[in-house]
């Protein structure tokens, strides 16, 4: 009986934090982007400091119609915006927050992981295809091929980490952790956290929406409520993306004085901030510049990264 109460505690704690992070970080992009281009309605919507911007959208999306095009596919249509986001809810079950404080500790978590990430993009893909909608394809075509560009460096800096923890636990690495990591990890981790930005497809790693040449991609023809999981899906990308990075090259809940949780939390909304000023700052890269910054500049120094960890580790005996 206490087994099963503890596992259902750890589930809600889960779930809660899965409904309540990512509204968190959209609020701070809201009020973030507001300050950054003067936008008025996001800074003062609903009295102090645009409390209320949140709330407002999230009301006109359930207040839309939910419309499904005649010739989509209507079941693959139906379905896609779950496949998008329920890969996202299965991955914070392994990420650690604080020593014991996670779903569970799988002996290969970090293969889990990077393997349960690259599922989500299949929502964009069944998006695009069952939409019926030329934009809708090409953009869904576009975040295929952005997944296979940036899957590689992006596998190749966690597997840096775990050469150097000697384990695939997520919990163990927060463990073998230390300090003097930063600087030798960090090739290694600026790969993975841009790697991480264009399987999230944040700007300037938009190109499968891409609101001026192809309107909204594969989310073209959602509306209401799907729409709105799609919006979900890239907010809590934000979250596990930032975790992610905070565990594998931040030390996770290591840091002086506060509480280990309380360590987690703030360095994953600092690099969850990092994400949104990153998409204020630089203006979207054309295709070509994309599978260039892939193969020619993030692959190469992720392989870098993976030499020099591997050199550490045999003259450190």
């Amino acid at each position: 009986m206490a087994e099963v109460l503890d596992v259902a505690i750890r589930l809600a704690v889960i779930v809660i934090a899965f409904l309540t992070l990512p509204l968190i970080v959209g609020q701070t992009e809201h009020k973030a982007m507001a300050h950054m281009q003067s936008r008025l309605g996001p800074m003062y919507a609903g009295g102090f400091h645009g409390w209320a911007q949140l709330i407002a959208d999230g009301v006109k999306f359930a207040q839309k119609e939910d419309v499904i095009p005649v010739a989509a596919d209507r079941r693959v249509f139906s379905i896609a915006p779950a496949v998008a986001l329920v890969p996202y809810l299965v991955v914070m079950v392994v990420i650690p927050v604080g020593p014991g404080l996670f779903g569970t500790d799988l002996d290969a978590g970090l293969f889990f992981v990077l393997a349960v990430m690259g599922v989500g993009v299949l929502g964009s893909i069944m998006a695009g295809w069952s939409s019926a909608n030329k934009y809708s394809v090409l953009g869904g075509m576009r975040a295929a091929a952005q997944l296979t560009s940036y899957e590689l460096p992006l596998v190749l800096a966690a597997s840096s980490v775990a050469m150097a923890a000697g384990t695939l636990s997520l919990p163990g690495i927060v463990e073998a952790w230390r300090w003097w990591w930063l600087p030798w990890q960090a090739i290694g981790a600026v790969v993975f956290f841009i790697a991480g930005l264009a399987e999230l497809r944040r700007p300037p790693f938009d190109m499968p929406i891409a609101e001026s040449e192809i309107i909204m991609g594969p989310m073209t023809e959602y509306t209401g409520i799907r729409f709105a999981l799609f919006m979900l899906a890239e907010y809590v990308g934000i979250v596990v993306l930032s975790a992610l990075t905070t565990v594998l090259f931040l030390g996770g809940w290591h840091g002086p004085l506060l509480p280990g949780p309380i360590w987690t939390l703030i360095k994953v909304f600092v690099l969850a901030f990092v994400v949104i000023w990153v998409r204020v700052t630089f203006p979207r890269l054309r295709a070509d510049q994309l599978q260039k910054l892939a193969w020619i500049g993030l692959v190469p120094l992720a392989l870098l990264q993976l030499a020099l960890t591997g050199v550490v580790r045999v003259l450190a005996g």
